[in-house]
């Protein structure tokens, strides 16, 4: 169930789930900090064939929402580990006012993981605000929505005929991996979106992984350079 991409970073292919009637893919992406501490990044539905696998990786240190969509089992999440710290931004805490976190995420790491993982805060949409994560030892970026790369053939098997066109025209396909139009058309301070992506290509990423699409195990920066194009 864990696929290892990189020196003590994992990933997890979740179920599907139904966003306003499409498909989306879920993923989510484990962290070792240190000797023991995992570090979550956007938990998929919990089983008992993951958990025993996490179990035996380390202990469940953090919990990360990435943005206010990503929150669908950090319940779940945090029952089965109480000990775990919850962290999302603001507009996640707002929206999940059943759940207890520590301070909103912004442009500056926590001390708790801030060796390991650097990040950015990638704002200035109407519609939905990130944090932009990269894990330094295997120079991996990671990102929940701002950029989907959606095969043809998860399209062709996934979403119906006149769903597939529009992710077509919203090119969140493969050989572009933009975010979906809502955001960009609603992403009025450009200057602040595109601060937050110079601060993840300084970092020269090798990989990228995103939550819903084709993850890229190399030319990462080349990738998130077509990938955000229409902030020029």
């Amino acid at each position: 169930m864990l696929v290892s991409v990189g020196e003590r970073l994992w990933l997890v292919e979740g179920d599907l789930v139904d966003f306003y009637s499409f498909a989306y893919p879920t993923r989510m992406v484990i962290a070792r900090l240190g000797q023991e501490d995992l570090w979550i990044w956007s938990p998929v539905d919990l089983n008992d064939a993951l958990r025993a696998e996490i179990d035996r990786l380390g202990r469940v240190a953090h919990l990360v929402s990435p943005n206010k969509i990503h929150h669908l089992f950090l319940q779940d999440w945090q029952r089965a580990y109480p000990q775990a710290r919850l962290y999302g931004p603001a507009s996640t805490i707002r929206k999940r006012k059943d759940l207890t976190f520590e301070a909103p995420l912004g442009d500056t790491a926590p001390e708790a993981w801030a060796d390991d993982i650097d990040q950015a805060w990638f704002r200035g949409s109407l519609f939905l605000d990130e944090i932009f994560f990269f894990h330094r030892p295997s120079r991996t970026a990671i990102l929940a929505d701002a950029s989907e790369n959606f095969s043809e053939a998860f399209l062709a098997r996934h979403w119906s005929w006149w769903q597939r066109p529009i992710g077509r025209l919203w090119k969140i396909t493969e050989g572009y991996g933009y975010a979906p139009l809502e955001l960009r058309l609603s992403t009025f301070n450009r200057a602040d979106a595109r601060r937050a992506v110079e601060k993840v290509l300084d970092r020269d990423p090798e990989r990228v992984i995103m939550a819903h699409g084709e993850w890229q195990a190399s030319d990462g920066r080349a990738y998130l350079e077509r990938a955000f194009a229409w902030l020029r």
